[in-house]
């Protein structure tokens, strides 16, 4: 099949149907001859009629363009089916009618590998003899010699239109153009295999070069594309015929377990394909065009920030710029947050703050389903640390905030890009407050949190955990949120000797994270119960290292000051008696929470009473059990 791009459609809907009329004019002819014992006149075919147009596309020659229309007379004409029963008394469009009209050669033409059939323009029905066999012309062909364009039936469901919308400052713009040129012939055309982490803007990208070459966008989702076989080549027969007569482009969309799949049907059809994926495969169908979408530039960004906002970008400042660099989104997110918070009701003092909070919810629909959000709204008041631990994690959330005029302002992202990310290890007891550290650092950053449990993404597969790493680090990259490792010594263990490639494979696979790390461009934090259990080679390669040790009788004392809402109704509670109590912070926030439930079902403010049988549970849990000096803080 000969497929084109752009191809001008210059006859109207009333020129087609004429055309169509004098093809139908000429069976009628040689039918009534045929019929009356007369030579046969030769076949006609009328320029001014879809049927050059289905000739060039389906490589078929004037015998067969006869056959089309033969079988699309006895489908609309009434008097052709009168000829037709006068010539054979059934009136029925079988093999042995066709070959009398056409000649011997009607049995290569209707082959199965023949373009009449191959393409099902023509099908054979019916049982017994060939020769007895009827023809009946697939109804999308017959639409489309009426000049009807609609989605074959058989794709209904599959395929799903895409219209080009405006974007402003769409990135990649240059892949659009080489889209173009690589399209612009009427030569073997090659499959784009379009590769980024971001689906919608290579959606958005292949939708503007179809809009610019003047054609159709149908996209077609990987995970419906048939595993059998056979049915996967029928698709692909299907798929190939609807582009040409609907003078459309094909966008299939993979994911990272249906990509190969999507390989095997680019290598069948031959009409203009996108296959779109993070990390597109190698398709056997040549030639291929190779193209990279990168998430925009923080100039980018801030440029598809300022058109979107107008002149009300002027009057956000610096925190322009820090949306453009915190927040790596295309132009139809930056278009959505900007509908959701810059309304004209919302005031210039407002504007930065829901701005900021609008990018954010666009940030993060790509991590939601990868990773556990933490909603959190702790501040440093909630922390209870050492000064020096305090201090470290105050630097930390302050070189998040100011990551974007270091990095970009004052140049080091220029001067050398690798690993500006900050990367931290919080070390420490469990309930000691490594989650709530970060928790606060998100809280006062306004950034999303989310807990990645290493022990679910580490795979005994070999490549699986770093797909898995991958694919949480790129969806990360939109929103920049903060990503928290949970229990690292699940990959994080002392660096063996190798002795096979197990103990090579792990190796790698703590470097790759240690990699992705420095170069994410957020905040990545590991957390560990046991420091002495990681490699010291590994804890050089961290930028911040926070212990959290056990909290003394005075840290435990600030705790229980500070654990209670100011709304909880207390009475009689001696801070300085309960820090007598030796269990971590976590264990007293327990503690307090389910007091507090033992006084509001009586009701009644919150005691040593309600604390005392609590703690009592706390400590079964922990299977411990009350020391004489923890005796005596309810004496």
């Amino acid at each position: 099949m000969t497929a084109a791009i752009g191809r001008p459609r210059d006859m109207t809907l009333a020129m087609l149907r004429q055309g169509l009329d004098a093809a139908l004019d000429n069976v009628a002819t040689r039918l009534r001859a045929l019929a009356e014992g007369k030579s046969l006149p030769p076949v006609a075919i009328p320029e001014a009629s879809a049927l050059p147009t289905i000739a060039r596309t389906f490589n078929l020659n004037d015998t067969e363009l006869a056959l089309i229309s033969l079988a699309a007379g006895h489908e609309t004409d009434p008097v052709i089916g009168e000829s037709i029963k006068a010539c054979n008394g059934s009136g029925h469009l079988d093999l042995a009618l066709a070959r009398q009209l056409f000649g011997p050669q009607v049995w290569d033409l209707l082959c199965p590998e023949a373009p009449l059939r191959f393409w099902r323009i023509v099908e054979l029905v019916g049982q017994g003899p060939l020769h007895q066999r009827r023809l009946q012309l697939d109804e999308r062909i017959l639409h489309a010699l009426l000049g009807t364009t609609y989605i074959d039936a058989r794709l209904e469901g599959l395929l799903h239109r895409t219209v080009a919308e405006p974007a402003i400052g769409l990135p990649g713009h240059q892949l659009v153009r080489a889209i173009i040129a690589a399209w612009r012939t009427t030569e073997r055309l090659p499959v784009i295999l379009l590769g980024g982490p971001d689906p919608l803007s290579k959606r958005a990208l292949a939708a503007a070069a179809a809009a610019e070459l003047g054609v159709q966008l149908y996209r077609l989702h990987a995970a419906d594309i048939p595993s059998d076989w056979a049915q996967r080549s029928a698709l692909a027969v299907l798929l190939d015929r609807e582009m040409a007569l609907s003078n459309a482009v094909t966008l299939i969309e993979t994911e990272a377990d249906n990509s190969a799949v999507a390989a095997t049907l680019t290598n069948l059809v031959t009409g203009p394909t996108i296959l779109s994926a993070v990390d597109p495969p190698l398709s056997d169908r040549s030639p291929r065009l190779r193209l990279e979408l990168l998430p925009p530039s923080p100039d980018e960004c801030r440029e598809i920030w300022r058109n979107t906002l107008g002149t009300r970008a002027d009057a956000l400042g610096t925190d322009l710029d820090r949306l453009a660099t915190q927040f790596t989104l295309d132009a139809p997110a930056i278009a959505a947050a900007t509908a959701l918070a810059a309304n004209p009701e919302t005031l210039p003092e407002a504007l930065a703050p829901t701005l900021w909070s609008a990018a954010r919810a666009q940030g993060r629909r790509a991590l939601d389903g990868l990773a556990e959000r933490i909603e959190s709204s702790a501040n440093w008041n909630d922390l209870v640390l050492p000064p020096g631990q305090l201090q470290v994690l105050q630097d930390l959330a302050g070189q998040l905030r100011n990551a974007w005029r270091v990095n970009h302002r004052w140049g080091w992202a220029a001067h050398s890009p690798r690993g500006l990310g900050s990367t931290a290890l919080f070390a420490g007891p469990s309930g000691t407050g490594k989650t709530l550290a970060a928790e606060v650092i998100a809280g006062v950053l306004s950034l999303d949190l989310y807990q990645i449990d290493l022990s679910q993404v580490v795979s005994k597969y070999i490549g699986e955990t770093e797909k898995n790493l991958a694919r949480i680090f790129a969806a990360a990259e939109n929103g920049g949120a903060i990503l928290l490792f949970d229990e690292a010594d699940a990959l994080f263990g002392k660096r063996s000797d190798v002795k096979d490639s197990h103990d090579r494979y792990a190796n790698v696979e703590v470097s790759y994270l240690l990699q992705k790390m420095e170069a994410y461009r957020g905040l990545a934090i590991l957390t560990t119960n046991q420091k002495s259990a990681l490699d010291t080679a590994f804890l050089r390669r961290l930028r911040y290292i926070v212990n959290f040790p056990f909290p003394d009788a005075a840290a435990r004392a600030e705790i229980w000051k500070r654990i209670f809402p100011d709304d909880t109704p207390r009475q009689g509670l001696d801070p300085q008696a309960l820090a007598r109590l030796s269990i971590s912070g976590g264990s007293i926030r327990s503690v307090a929470l389910n007091a507090t439930y033992l006084a509001a079902a009586i009701p009644e403010p919150v005691q040593m009473t309600h604390i005392h049988r609590a703690a009592r549970r706390e400590l079964a849990k922990l299977e411990k059990s009350f020391t004489a000096t923890e005796q005596e803080a309810f004496r």
